[in-house]
């Protein structure tokens, strides 16, 4: 099995394709953008599998995947996202791809989601797609007024002095709005509230 992961966090590519190392994987080849990954397609011959991020350059939405799908023969290509939306996976599979793989997916699930599309299979969490997460969890008014702060840079003293709050406040938000959102720490938050649209 030949699989190309493109995606343009060198430390998030390089992850991946170490997970990607099982006894019937040949080969993974790892790019940086998405005409580095049609590129490879036309110079090596298609893919059995291509994991493509979603908000790489090149991508344009979701017209990076039809680009790619082209370029691959219409051999399975699935989408990678660390902070897209319930609805965009929804499109994405809408468009023809063939999975979507949240950044989070541990090593072992990874790997199996990879042989379950590269033998045709539609590949999606459903816990993520039943909204189980973060899309199901709405932030309060105090909450998205904190992660605004987030996003701009500010410290929670500074925070809780914009919003005439305890700094404790503060970082109780901070840890309620992080756990809605499934972020890891406070620029993760930042990083999915921008995608999302959330501030």
């Amino acid at each position: 099995m030949r699989i190309l992961v493109a995606d343009d966090h060198d430390l998030v590519r390089e992850t991946i394709a170490a997970y990607l190392d099982g006894t019937d994987i040949e080969e993974v080849l790892a790019v940086a953008t998405l005409q580095d990954a049609v590129q490879a397609a036309r110079d090596t011959g298609s893919f059995d599998l291509v994991l493509l991020d979603y908000s790489m350059p090149g991508m344009n939405g979701l017209e990076g995947l039809a680009e790619m799908r082209r370029a691959n023969e219409d051999r399975p290509v699935a989408i990678l996202s660390g902070t897209a939306s319930r609805s965009v996976a929804e499109a994405a599979l809408k468009a023809g791809a063939q999975g979507f793989i949240p950044k989070t997916l541990s090593a072992r699930s990874l790997l199996t989601a990879a042989r379950f599309m590269a033998a045709g299979e539609i590949y999606a969490p459903l816990e993520f797609m039943r909204g189980e997460g973060a899309e199901a969890k709405v932030l309060t008014r105090r909450e998205t007024d904190v992660l605004g702060g987030i996003c701009e840079g500010k410290s929670n003293k500074e925070i809780a002095r914009d919003l005439d709050l305890q700094e404790v406040t503060v970082k109780l938000h901070v840890k309620t709005l992080s756990r809605k959102l499934q972020a890891r720490n406070r620029t993760h938050a930042a990083m999915i509230a921008r995608d999302r649209g959330l501030v």
